[in-house]
């Protein structure tokens, strides 16, 4: 089983404040999702931790739809950072590989995070994996043939990824 993980941040760089994650545990050598997580982290406690927030992030959210806008930056139902990091590592048990939409985005911010709340990571620097490498070495971008449902939200971007990884799989004949 392998994993992938999309976040929603108010910066690019590593220790930036984390909006939202979202994760799916999938097959991807099959059309299938088999769980999913999605967690809106609290933001107040990573600002009082100095976790990054940049203007032009800030701007550019101002730019999405109020109902992206809701979803993200929504007080209500807010996690503790050490609670999601909890809830993420009991999700991640039993995955293989650990997914992310471009190299040193998602997993080099989720890192950042669990070293400065001093938690160990719960996978190994061997088991992560980049989508985005995989889409451009198709053919066909993926990103262009399956449609996604919404965007900028952490757990639909997260099924959205891995639907295309599932398609790459299939139109690389690893279905096996």
């Amino acid at each position: 089983m392998d994993c992938m993980i999309d976040l929603e941040t108010l910066d690019t760089s590593p220790a930036c404040v984390v909006l939202t994650i979202g994760a799916v545990k999938f097959d991807p050598k099959k059309e299938t999702v088999v769980d999913e997580l999605y967690i809106r982290v609290d933001v107040d406690e990573q600002l009082a931790r100095n976790r990054t927030v940049d203007d032009g992030t800030v701007a550019w959210w101002a730019t999405q739809p109020q109902m992206v806008q809701d979803e993200a930056m929504g007080e209500q139902d807010r996690m503790a950072v050490t609670d999601m990091i909890y809830q993420l590592n009991k999700f991640m048990v039993g995955t293989e590989l650990i997914w992310g939409q471009g190299y040193g985005f998602d997993m080099t911010i989720l890192e950042n995070l669990y070293q400065q709340y001093g938690v160990n990571k719960p996978w190994n620097f061997w088991s992560l994996r980049d989508s985005r490498t995989v889409f451009k070495m198709m053919k066909t971008d993926p990103l262009r043939v399956i449609p996604k449902v919404m965007a900028h939200n952490a757990l639909a971007d997260a099924h959205h990824q891995a639907q295309c990884l599932q398609w790459c799989y299939n139109q690389l004949g690893l279905r096996e």
